[in-house]
């Protein structure tokens, strides 16, 4: 790889053989798009949500809570439902979805100790609670985490 062979990504960059202001006949001559007069006709115009000194409206309104860019949002899931499976199966994140269980996946599925296993199962999920673990490995089943 050298310097002249570098190219920026598939679809980062605009076209650039647009030529604005050169004559009528380039469909966007004279004035450049850019209408008559005024502050954005002009050079330097002011960057986007300056509104003329005026205190711009992501400031005015209030800001409340906080929103932690490292959180996961995990399905939640009882024991209980395990009952839809059969003996010996094995229960996975796709199985759930195939049985309508859950909906989507987001960033994992964890098992909750609400509820009675009754079947030998291979569970294999992201997290458990302990009493799920215990409940699951109480019926003959195993509770592997992914």
């Amino acid at each position: 790889m050298e310097l002249s062979n570098l190219r920026p990504a598939e679809g980062a960059v605009q076209s650039d053989n647009f030529r604005r202001g050169r004559g009528h006949a380039s469909g966007n001559g004279k004035t450049a798009g850019k209408g008559h007069k005024g502050q954005k006709a002009r050079s330097g115009a002011p960057r986007p949500g300056f509104e003329g000194g005026q205190m711009p409206l992501f400031r005015r309104l209030p800001k409340r809570g906080f929103k932690n860019r490292n959180s996961k949002d995990i399905v939640s899931l009882n024991v209980s439902v395990l009952d839809r499976f059969n003996d010996g199966d094995t229960v996975d994140a796709e199985a759930l979805l195939e049985k309508g269980v859950i909906k989507e996946v987001r960033d994992g599925v964890k098992f909750l100790g609400v509820g009675e296993v009754n079947k030998k199962l291979t569970v294999k999920v992201n997290a458990y609670s302990e009493t799920a673990k215990q409940k699951i490995e109480a019926a003959g089943g195993t509770a592997e985490v992914i």
